[in-house]
Parts: structure tokens; sequence; C-alpha cells
């Protein structure tokens, strides 16, 4: 075989390859995002023991301590919709009142019984506007 036909022929395997492992990647990254729902949406659909990965600010007020537990609600971010929500496990630092966070859970009994561990607090943008001073 001429060496140049050979270094083709490896090339274009290469890139077959290459390609085909790409797509992969792609596919399993798409396949395995989940959409965060609001309160809402949990609200008007929720389908007994299933997960939702659920988004909202959480209501001033909210916040109760038991023990381990953290009880608080989540509302929508431009809505008035809520959902208590059950947790246990880690709470990071910046949450408190008001700050938007996700939450993974089954909803029984009209409150999110929060998976171990799942809360996560996310960061007030830095690119919003200030409050003008008067």
């Amino acid at each position: 075989m001429d060496p140049s036909r050979k270094r083709r022929t490896r090339l274009i395997v290469a890139l077959s390859a290459a390609l085909l492992l790409a797509g992969a990647l792609v596919y399993t990254s798409f396949s395995a995002a989940t959409e965060a729902k609001e309160p809402s949406d949990v609200l008007a659909s929720a389908d007994a023991g299933k997960s939702y990965e659920v988004t909202g600010k959480v209501v001033n007020g909210s916040v109760k301590r038991e023990g381990d537990d953290l009880r608080f609600a989540i509302r929508d971010r431009e809505g008035t919709a809520q959902i208590p929500v059950a947790y246990s496990g880690t709470v990071p630092d910046p949450f408190r009142e008001g700050r938007e966070v996700v939450v993974t859970g089954k909803v029984e009994n009209g409150t999110i019984a929060a998976e171990r561990d799942s809360l996560v607090t996310k960061c007030p943008s830095k690119f919003t506007e200030e409050k003008k001073k008067s």
C-alpha cells in the first residue's frame, strides 16, 4: 500500500472516531440535563413519586429550623405561587430569605421533601442594576 494512502486512511479513521466521540458527549450532556421548574409548575402538574428540581426565591419569614431539619418556602421569581420545602443536610453559607435557591426532591402532601444535601444557593447577579442613591 502506498504510504500517502496509508496516512490518509489513518487520518480519516482518526477523524471519524473523534467525531463519534464528540457526538456521544453532546448527546449525554443534553440527555442528562433536567430543567428546573418553578413552584407554580410543580403545583400544577406534580406526579406522586417523581423527583423534581425546583428553583425559586426563599419566602421572607418562612425559614424555620427544627433540630437538624430546615423548613422554608420558595416562590416563583416573578410570581406569588409558593411551595413549602422540608430539607435536611448541609446549608450553604449564602442561604437566606429572598435568595434564589435550587432544591431537588419529591412532592409529598403539598410539600417538597428535599433530598439530603441537594440545596444550592444561587448568587445574586453582579450584573444587575444597583439602586440609585437619592
